[in-house]
C-alpha cells in the first residue's frame, strides 16, 4: 500500500455534463438520445430502445465543438439512481441528457480509464456517493462534489494489471451473452418457420407449407390440417405468487435462504434478470409453500405494469436452475402441464412473441397501473400442434437452452468472481503478486 497514493477526482480527469438539448430539438428519428435509464441498462449489458433522438445536423455542431462523448469516456448517473457508470465503446453512437448524467473525460496520465470505471463500481465509490449527495425526494450529485471525491491510487501499471484482470471476467461473460443470444435466435427462428409460417417437416422432411400442405380456416386464420385453436390453460399450470410481508422479507443473503423472484428480475421484451432486485425469504418459513419454489423450466410473467411506460407486462423469463428462488405477487408461475409434447422451449417463446403480447396487453385491465388477471392469461388463445411436431421441437431446442442455462450459471460464478475480487483489489487488501514495484 506505501505506493498508493491519495487525489481527487477532479485532479486526475475533466468532469462535465453535455450541452443542453431542448425539447423543441427531439424529433422521431436521428441520433439516440440517452438519459439515465438508458444508461442504467447498458451498464447493465443489456439491449436498450429510446424513443428520443436529436438531429444528425445537431449532432455534428455539438461534435464540432469537441463535446460528443468519445471512447473510454465515463457517464455516471447523477439523479435518482445515483452513481451507476458506463464507459463508452468504440462502436457507441449516442448523446446524452445534461442534469441526468455526469461526464469524465480527458484523463490525466495518473491514472488508467478502465480502472477508475472499476473503482467507480466499488463500494467505496458508492459510500462516497451518498455522502455527497444532496436533496432527500430525489437524490443527485453535483459536478463540484464529484470533483472533491478523494480516491487512493496505486501505480498505473498496477491499476493497469487490476483493471486487466476485472475486465477478462467482465469480456467472458459478454462472449458468453452473445452465445446464449445467438442460442435463443436459433430456437426463436426455428419457431417461427415451424409455427407461423407452418414449414414444419412433413412426413417427407419437406417444409409443409411451402410444399403445398393442406391449409384450413380457423379464427386465428389459416392453419394446417390437423391443427388446433385451444386455450393456454390446455398446457400449463398457473399459479399466482405469494404475498409476502414486507417484514417476512430479507436484504441480506445466507444459504439457508431463497431468493424473492419480482417483477424485476424479468427483462424488456423477455428474458432473466439475475441481477434484479435483492431480497430473500427464510427457508424455514417456507415448508408450505413448496408450490412457489421455483424449478428448472418454469416461466415467470409479469403481472403489473406502469400505464405511461409499460414495457414488461406480459412478458416472461425462464427460470435456469432448481429450488433458488421463490415468486413474488404480481408475478405469474407458468409450468408445462399437458399430454401433446408442449414444454418450456414453445412456451417460453411463444409468451414473448409480438402477437401474443399485444393480444394479451389488449385484455389487461387499466387504472393508474395496469393489470393482467389470472383469467386472462389462462384465455389467451393459441395453436395447438399435433403431438409428433411439439416432441420434434421440443428435442431440438431443449438442447439449445441446455447449453443456455449451463452458460448462465457459469456467468453467474463469472460475476461472483469479480465482484469478490473487485473491492479487495482497488482497496488494495488484494495485491498482484506478478507486478515489480
Amino acid at each position: 500500500m506505501s505506493e498508493w497514493k491519495e487525489y481527487k477526482l477532479g485532479d486526475i480527469c475533466d468532469i462535465t455534463s453535455s450541452r443542453r438539448i431542448f425539447l423543441n430539438e427531439y424529433v422521431k428519428e436521428g441520433v439516440p438520445f440517452y438519459r439515465s435509464k438508458e444508461i442504467i441498462e447498458k451498464a447493465k449489458g443489456n439491449n436498450i430502445s429510446t424513443e428520443l433522438f436529436i438531429t444528425n445536423e445537431r449532432y455534428d455542431e455539438i461534435k464540432r465543438k469537441n463535446f460528443v462523448p468519445v471512447e473510454n469516456d465515463i457517464l455516471i448517473t447523477s439523479v435518482g439512481t445515483l452513481g451507476v457508470s458506463y464507459m463508452l465503446l468504440k462502436k457507441d453512437f449516442f448523446y446524452f441528457k445534461d442534469g441526468n448524467l455526469t461526464w469524465l473525460r480527458n484523463y490525466s496520465n495518473l491514472v488508467y480509464p478502465k480502472y477508475l470505471l472499476y473503482w467507480l463500481r466499488s463500494n467505496i465509490a458508492k459510500e462516497k456517493f451518498n455522502e455527497i449527495s444532496i436533496g432527500s425526494t430525489q437524490p443527485a450529485i453535483t459536478i463540484q462534489g464529484l470533483k472533491g471525491l478523494q480516491l487512493k491510487l496505486p501505480k498505473h501499471r498496477t491499476q493497469t494489471a487490476i483493471a486487466e484482470i476485472l475486465s477478462s471476467l467482465d469480456d467472458k461473460i459478454e462472449l458468453n451473452n452473445k452465445i446464449n443470444q445467438e442460442l435463443e435466435t436459433l430456437a426463436q427462428t426455428l419457431f417461427k418457420k415451424w409455427f407461423i409460417d407452418f414449414d414444419f417437416p412433413n412426413e417427407n422432411g419437406e417444409p409443409y407449407k411451402s410444399s403445398g400442405g393442406e391449409m384450413v380456416d380457423s379464427e386465428l386464420g389459416e392453419i394446417p390440417r390437423g391443427w388446433e385453436v385451444g386455450y393456454l390453460e390446455d398446457v400449463i399450470e398457473f399459479h399466482n405468487g405469494y404475498s409476502f410481508t414486507s417484514k417476512e422479507l430479507e436484504s441480506e443473503f445466507s444459504n439457508e435462504s431463497y431468493h424473492v423472484f419480482k417483477m424485476g428480475h424479468i427483462k424488456k421484451g423477455g428474458g432473466l434478470n439475475a441481477e434484479g432486485t435483492k431480497s430473500y425469504f427464510s427457508k424455514s418459513k417456507a415448508q408450505k409453500l413448496s408450490k412457489y419454489i421455483l424449478k428448472k423450466g418454469d416461466l415467470l410473467m409479469c403481472m403489473t405494469d406502469m400505464k405511461g411506460n409499460v414495457a414488461l407486462l406480459g412478458h416472461t423469463a425462464l427460470m435456469n436452475e432448481d429450488d433458488k428462488y421463490i415468486v413474488n405477487q404480481r408475478v405469474g408461475l407458468l409450468r408445462p402441464k399437458n399430454d401433446i409434447g408442449i414444454d418450456y422451449p414453445y412456451l417460453y417463446i411463444l409468451t414473448n412473441s409480438f402477437d401474443f403480447i399485444e393480444e394479451l396487453r389488449s385484455r389487461a385491465n387499466s387504472g393508474v397501473q395496469v393489470n393482467l388477471s389470472t383469467n386472462e392469461i389462462k384465455k389467451s388463445k393459441i395453436l395447438i400442434a399435433p403431438k409428433s411436431i411439439n416432441e420434434k421441437f421440443d428435442l431440438i431446442t431443449k438442447s439449445f437452452y441446455d447449453k443456455i442455462f449451463e452458460i448462465t450459471n457459469q456467468n453467474e460464478t463469472l460475476r461472483n468472481t469479480r465482484d469478490f475480487l473487485l473491492p479487495k483489489l482497488i482497496s488494495g487488501e488484494l495485491e498482484i503478486n506478478e507486478i515489480n514495484n
